[in-house]
């Protein structure tokens, strides 16, 4: 016995339609006026918009989630990049340092000297490192330990053998310093 031979004679079979997602819905039967058809298409419209303004919502969210991610990652590498520019130029600037210690720089030399030192400071590189500066662990690399001093309240920098320099909040190079206790009471 096929399907057709187990409906009533008079009443037509319900046939299945394709729904726009490709599955079978089956079609309403018409109802007297013809209103049901009209209100299921209009369910089943409404029901497709819904699911279409969630896929678009969601293919937003994961645009600018995207667009954030390759931004971070931009700011990223342009910072490794001026970290391994500017990383070898640390010890030039020591160097400028010392012939400062020696003996006033003069002419091309200045020059030059204060160009570098303008330049470096404008792509972000900063010094850091002071006598007097309480010692940090991660900002200095204490080279030695030269006893107490009555006049500090905490472990503090006494001298400074090389500055530290950092871009940002990332240390390129820690201050090389010896430091000196507080006096125990």
């Amino acid at each position: 016995m096929t399907e057709q031979d187990s409906v009533p004679e008079g009443e037509q079979p319900e046939t299945a339609a394709p729904s726009p997602e490709g599955d079978l819905v089956p079609e309403a039967a018409p109802v007297e006026g013809g209103a049901a058809p009209e209100a299921d298409e209009l369910t089943l419209a409404t029901m497709a918009l819904e699911e279409r303004t969630l896929d678009l919502q969601r293919l937003q969210a994961e645009y600018l989630n995207y667009k954030r991610r390759v931004e971070r990652d931009r700011d990223l590498l342009r910072e490794n990049a001026t970290y391994s520019a500017l990383a070898p130029i640390v010890d030039v600037l020591d160097n400028i340092d010392r012939a400062r210690e020696h003996e006033p720089l003069e002419g091309g030399f200045k020059a030059v000297a204060e160009q570098l030192e303008r330049t470096v400071a404008g792509l972000g590189l900063v010094k850091f490192g002071e006598a007097g500066d309480a010692f940090d662990p991660t900002v200095h690399e204490a080279l030695s330990h030269i006893g107490n001093d009555p006049e500090v309240e905490v472990t503090t920098c006494k001298i400074v053998a090389k500055a530290g320099y950092k871009i940002g909040d990332r240390v390129v190079r820690a201050a090389q310093v010896l430091v000196v206790d507080p006096v125990e009471g």
